[in-house]
């Protein structure tokens, strides 16, 4: 087997140091390219309020569109309290704005969130709309209504001895620098954490990341929440840089701004909300002043938008990495593929037996589900099925398109409760419980269409999957190493090795050729270490050669679990199982041994067309 190739090493805090010096550096560089001091402390407030919408947006998926309501409770929570000196010191101040903020989105994100997509935007947008019109309204008496709170001081601390008395200008600017780096290494930590891993497969495919045995819920909140905290404490620092907190900070615009400043610098970058709110706001100044545009400035910044938009569609940071790659022809080499390059499928010559769990069962029935029946509406998919798998067999099913066989295997996992029936799993009653749950539990399934997360490699889909089984399904260890957690690198190569991808780890997923692909749908239900695994047509797709060698690698998994397998392919199935059940229009027909089914007339002249021996 052809060793992996080496994956490029990360210099420790390579990416910290750089920030820190080009934060050095910006009072002397910037100055001379016409950026006011004013401007430059802007967009350290605006990159910070970013940070947290790259991690919603960028590395979790979730479009918001209400970040303003969060901004805006943490600006003035925080004026309000050092106004009415009911808080003396700024930065007690800033922290419980942001505690507030971080209150409020999980009161809105458990309501958001039970939405997605195009619903989820919309839910977010009209809670911002409701935020402002009680700024302006009902609380106008607390917030200064569309006066806002002014008076807002600058901090003063004081240290074991040491004064700093923060003024204006570049003497602010040292502050927000401090508090722009201190955001950055913490979402940087955060991305490289489990949990950074994990929001990143739910963006790419959330059915997945909760079939695996993830809570894809509690982690959106959990980004959800985050953001939240990033924007309260941009929008105090907002209210400390201009010295009143200004009641635009709840409007619609402010969001929009948001989201095109990502968009522009980069989504999925972390800096790009930086160098987004860098170009937008020098254009901004510089329309208005040098142009003398006036208010025409939003119509020429509209167009530089959209022109970026269109010709770089990844925005300004994923322009310079797609002509970095291009370049380096590495995006090239990866998506051609060439099928002689493709690494041959040599079976390991020792299993991967399932993790043991509590109360698993070493002998027995381990999967019973009795009179299982699904309706939709007036569509009878199964009706009333008995079906019983013992611990360690080789089961198939069979049936033509329509017999109900992939319905079946969704309520065996709980992806859809059934009508009717029971489904008990080692003892235990699953039925109604959630597909994250069963997994959990130790039973999982490889999909019929592969359901794998494209943008990220081979070996970060087996982390993925090795998470939820070594950690559980929740977890917040935010600053977390993944390498420190016992097992889960032995556990990725072990499954590397079985499915025959080392070689190939450390590739994108969209450039895998489709066997390969199938493969790794296969590791990713086996990297969970489940006690009885599902597999939903394994050699779907398949050149012969393929499927010769995956019926060995299936073999191989079998031993030590209990497997149950869907497939069409007759005579790959008669040599892989022991016991074969036979379904015709949603119901058990029969079932038996390979040779039984063989030889029975009915199956032949419903199912195998005649098949002999």
């Amino acid at each position: 087997m052809k060793s992996s190739p080496a994956p490029r090493r990360r210099i420790p805090f390579l990416i910290e140091g750089l920030t820190a010096l080009g934060l050095i550096l910006a009072p002397i560089v910037l100055p001379p390219l016409g950026f006011a001091p004013n401007t430059v402390n802007q967009i350290l407030i605006w990159g910070l309020f970013g940070l947290g919408f790259d991690l919603l947006f960028g590395f979790t998926g979730l479009l918001s569109f209400g970040q303003s309501a969060f901004f805006g409770t943490g600006g003035f929570v925080a004026a309000y309290l050092l106004t009415q000196d009911m808080v003396t010191s700024v930065p007690l101040a800033l922290l419980i704005g942001t505690l507030i903020s971080m209150i409020v989105g999980v009161l809105v994100g458990v309501l958001a969130l039970r939405r997605t997509g195009i619903y989820f935007a919309m839910i977010t947008v009209a809670i911002a709309e409701m935020f402002y019109f009680l700024e302006n309204s009902p609380l106008s008496h607390w917030t200064g209504g569309e006066n806002g709170i002014p008076g807002v001081p600058t901090p003063k601390l004081e240290l074991l001895g040491f004064k700093w008395n923060v003024g204006t200008g570049w003497s602010m600017y040292d502050f927000l620098a401090i508090c722009y780096f201190i955001g950055i290494v913490v979402a940087l930590r955060i991305v490289r954490s489990p949990v950074g891993k994990i929001l990143s497969a739910i963006r790419d495919n959330p059915l997945r990341a909760a079939a695996l045995g993830h809570s894809v819920f509690a982690y959106k909140l959990t980004a959800f929440v985050i953001a939240a905290a990033y924007a309260g404490i941009a929008g105090g620092l907002l209210g400390v840089l201009q010295g009143f907190m200004p009641p635009d900070a709840f409007s619609f615009d402010t969001s929009g701004q948001l989201v095109m400043q990502t968009a522009i610098g980069g989504v999925g970058t972390l800096f790009g909300p930086l160098l987004g709110a860098t170009v937008w706001l020098f254009l901004r100044d510089f329309l208005q002043s040098a142009m003398g545009l006036g208010s025409a400035w939003k119509l020429v910044l509209g167009i530089v938008f959209v022109l970026l938009v269109c010709f770089l569609r990844h925005g300004l940071i994923g322009g310079v990495k797609d002509l970095y790659a291009l370049i380096t022809h590495r995006k090239a080499v990866e998506e051609e593929a060439p099928e002689e390059a493709l690494e041959p499928i040599v079976v390991a010559d020792e299993s991967m037996p399932a993790r043991h769990r509590e109360g698993n069962l070493e002998v027995g029935t381990i999967l019973q589900a009795t009179g299982l029946t699904k309706r939709y509406g007036g569509l009878l998919a199964n009706s009333d099925i008995d079906f019983t798998v013992k611990v360690g067999e080789l089961r198939g099913i069979i049936g033509p398109n329509g017999a109900g066989k992939s319905t079946f295997f969704k309520m065996l996992t709980c992806e859809v409760p059934p009508t009717s029936g029971t489904i008990m799993f080692e003892g235990k009653d699953i039925t109604g419980r959630g597909v994250t749950d069963v997994c959990q539990l130790g039973l999982t399934k490889s999909y019929q269409v592969n359901q794998l997360f494209t943008r990220l490699t081979v070996r970060e889909n087996l982390t993925i999957a090795a998470l939820a089984e070594l950690r559980g399904k929740f977890r917040l260890d935010l600053f977390r190493n993944p390498a420190k957690i016992p097992g889960l690198t032995e556990q990725v190569d072990r499954t590397l090795e079985l499915i025959s991808l080392t070689a190939r780890a450390d590739t994108t997923v969209s450039a895998l050729a489709y066997g390969e692909k199938r493969r790794l749908e296969i590791g990713l239900a086996l990297a969970t270490s489940p006690s009885l695994l599902l597999l939903d047509e394994p050699l779907a797709g398949m050149s012969p050669s393929e499927r010769v060698a995956t019926v060995k690698l299936l073999k191989s998994i079998a031993k030590g679990r209990t497997m149950i397998v869907i497939d069409h392919d007759m005579d790959s199935l008669f040599e892989l199982v022991e016991w074969i059940t036979v379904l015709q229009e949603g119901r058990v027909l029969t079932e038996g041994t390979p040779d039984q089914i063989k030889n029975d007339p009915v199956v032949k002249e419903a199912y195998l067309g005649g098949l002999h021996e």
